[in-house]
């Protein structure tokens, strides 16, 4: 999500989280936190921190006293989910790609540069052995005009991203299936919003087209952990032992997706 949904600022040598639908605030230290608050049929207070800031729902029974003791008590809890979100705010509007001559995006890992070039045909992945460190090495000749829209340029590009994705996902889960003894049917795309990939019991496996963005060893771990589940289609004990049999560093991997921020493509 986008910083317009909630603003953050910094006052003075304190800093205030407000939500756009903020009812109530309160200090909490050196943070001036304005939150959302709504009555509900519930036992207790809860407390949600998204992009957005800070829910509190709480029983119609409770006073204001006793919400703002829990919000007290929850201090340190609620100050660091909202810097957390605010950091990632902050990545996410970062990551916005300006469909242009010469922008840069992610691509398994690295960075690529987009080059407008009419002359050739569709895009063409270029290295250059030569760059000079900390240049990106990567271009993308994309097969248009330098007065091409975003929206042409996004498409052609995402397009050459969902190829490479493919190519690259049967590649690895070729590795992987072999490794783990286990037979895959089909490898297809996925767009979903939260998912990184599925497994069906019939070798099926679908896998978000836009890990190609991330590093081959975050996509080496969703395809291991996808093709673990045709051995045990579940979280157990044993599953995560099928998935740390060929990624040794499976709490690494999982922490570096969990952080992930992806380019925004629209």
């Amino acid at each position: 999500m986008h910083q317009t949904h909630r603003h953050d600022a910094a006052i003075g040598s304190h800093v205030a989280f407000r939500h756009p639908r903020a009812e109530r605030e309160i200090r909490l230290g050196n943070v001036l936190v304005a939150y959302e608050f709504k009555r509900a049929r519930r036992r207790s207070i809860g407390m949600v921190v998204s992009t957005e800031g800070l829910s509190v729902r709480a029983p119609r029974w409770v006073g204001w006293g006793e919400v703002e003791a829990a919000l007290r008590d929850k201090a340190d809890w609620i100050r660091n989910k909202l810097a957390e979100q605010h950091e990632r705010a902050r990545k996410q509007d970062s990551a916005r790609i300006e469909w242009r001559d010469g922008t840069s995006l992610p691509f398994l890992g690295d960075t690529v540069i987009l080059v407008l070039d009419d002359r050739v045909t569709g895009a063409v992945l270029r290295t250059d052995a030569q760059a000079l460190p900390g240049v990106p090495r990567l271009t993308l000749r994309v097969g248009l005009p330098h007065a091409a829209q975003p929206e042409q340029i996004r498409d052609v590009v995402q397009s050459w991203l969902q190829r490479q994705a493919r190519q690259v996902f049967e590649e690895r889960c070729a590795v992987f299936s072999q490794r783990l003894g286990v037979s895959v049917k089909r490898v297809s795309l996925s767009s979903a919003q939260t998912r990184w990939g599925s497994a069906s019991a019939d070798g099926s496996i679908r896998l978000n087209w836009r890990l190609v963005h991330l590093g081959l060893s975050t996509i080496d771990y969703v395809v291991a952990h996808e093709l673990a589940h045709l051995r045990e289609m579940n979280h157990s004990p044993r599953f995560w032992d099928v998935v740390r049999s060929v990624i040794p560093d499976l709490d690494e991997a999982r922490g570096r997706l969990r952080d992930q921020i992806l380019p925004q493509l629209d």
